[in-house]
């Protein structure tokens, strides 16, 4: 009888020992299929949208407008914080700008530029298109301090507020001005990796 009654018990052991190390297992199952998830997660488009205007400054407070309900609708829910906002409606402005005063300077009014904004997972890209002549951007120096030359300040704040800055031409015979924004939550990610990285080892 006594017998009986240890086998009975150490049954239920084994049961209870089972069902938690069959628990363990679902749950680091769950959590790879998450990390192999992950990487796809970040090549998703979560939300985009895109503007034609005409090349006129006037036409930068309708620019303005539409970028910042797509600000508010989008990324302020993902956290993204106003000094973010304002820092991208700055190179925003710039790329516009740019885009009238130079590559369209020569060409009609009616000549349009399109812009298209993609939120991502991980950050934002801003994507400003115009018909004016290829350049390389990479041999604007930058303006020194309390230098009183003319022109480059405009590449020199788009390098500053931002992560990525890309001009180039394309096949359709545009430029696309590429500005990429990454959220507080990567930048935070990539400082703290970066100060690991930087810390003297102890001998």
């Amino acid at each position: 009888m006594f017998c009986i009654l240890i086998g009975r018990i150490c049954q239920f052991i084994f049961l209870d020992v089972r069902q938690i190390l069959q628990k363990a297992q679902n749950l680091i199952t769950s959590n790879l299929g998450l990390l192999l998830l992950k990487p796809k997660l970040m090549l998703t488009i979560v939300q985009q949208d895109h503007l034609t205007v005409k090349s006129e400054l006037s036409l930068f407070n309708q620019v303005q407008e539409w970028f910042k309900q797509f600000f508010l609708q989008h990324l302020s829910q993902l956290g993204w914080s106003q000094t973010q906002f304002a820092e991208l409606n700055i190179v925003l402005a710039e790329g516009f700008t740019n885009a009238v005063r130079h590559a369209h300077h020569a060409l009609p009014p009616e000549t349009t530029i399109d812009i298209d904004v993609y939120l991502w997972v991980d950050r934002l890209e801003i994507r400003i298109w115009d018909y004016g002549k290829p350049f390389n951007p990479d041999t604007i120096p930058e303006p020194k301090p309390g230098s009183l030359i003319i022109g480059g300040y405009g590449w020199f704040i788009l390098r500053r507020l931002t992560d990525r800055v890309v001009y180039e031409r394309r096949a359709d015979g545009r430029n696309c001005l590429l500005i990429v924004k990454y959220s507080t939550k990567v930048q935070k990610y990539k400082s703290s990796s970066e100060a690991v990285k930087d810390t003297p080892k102890q001998k």
